[in-house]
């Protein structure tokens, strides 16, 4: 069984050079170890999920100009995460607010090509099917 995801979660960028923390406004009142649990949209950047450092990824136009402007060699920038979709999955049984449940299996895209997981589910104790 997959783990609840709640506030404090950490997450992880392929691209990104730095580990992130998951935001989960109390919105839906719905606690996982007296935590805000966390559903699948809890997705937006900046409110929830804060960059990741620098971003290593050439198809962010920033780190394309920087590194077309080094002659070619790679150069991060500041990770600014751009999510078109809620996180990918999610628990298939457990709803908050008429969403889906996030658990630590679960996977967001961002835009500019990078996969973020969740490395930390923020609480040890509550599981999901």
């Amino acid at each position: 069984m997959a783990m609840q995801v709640c506030m404090g979660a950490m997450l992880q960028c392929s691209f990104g050079a730095a580990p992130s923390s998951l935001v989960v406004l109390p919105t839906n009142q719905v606690m996982a170890s007296s935590i805000p649990a966390a559903t699948i949209m809890d997705n937006k950047p900046m409110v929830n999920i804060p960059p990741f450092g620098m971003c290593n990824s050439l198809a962010n136009p920033t780190v394309a100009s920087a590194t077309a402007a080094a002659l070619g060699v790679l150069t991060p920038m500041p990770c600014i995460p751009v999510i078109p979709a809620p996180w990918a999955a999610g628990s298939p049984t457990v709803l908050i607010g008429n969403m889906p449940a996030l658990d630590n299996q679960s996977k967001l895209m961002c835009a500019w090509g990078g996969v973020i997981q969740i490395n930390s589910p923020g609480q040890a104790t509550v599981q999901i099917p």
